[in-house]
């Protein structure tokens, strides 16, 4: 299973902050899980996740195969305006990136 789209909303917050919600749609296997066949199914998950602000970098995490299949991650960021544009990307341990852009809302 390929990773497909990914779903992002950014809106502004009381107080001061933006809040970033986001779908990655990834399979994300442990490894562990068996077939139907009794193999074991390869790792499959993200590693790294980055979220930018205008450009800039304002979050980088580090993940692993511990997470359920097609997560969704919500960020709360200190400011923010409406138009900023937000960029939600990720690669996994095949490679495989994938990126979604948005303004604040």
């Amino acid at each position: 299973m390929a990773a497909g789209p990914m779903k992002m909303r950014a809106t502004l917050a009381p107080a001061g902050y933006t809040d970033i919600r986001v779908l990655m749609t990834h399979p994300m296997e442990t490894g562990q899980r068996k077939d139907a066949d009794g193999k074991l199914v390869p790792m499959h998950f993200i590693q790294n996740v980055t979220v930018k602000v205008n450009g800039k970098p304002a979050v980088e995490a580090q993940i692993s195969q511990g997470v359920s299949r097609n997560p969704v991650f919500t960020f709360r960021l200190k400011g923010g305006a409406r138009g900023d544009n937000i960029e939600v990307s990720w690669i996994d341990n095949h490679g495989e990136t994938a990126s979604i852009e948005a303004p604040v809302a």
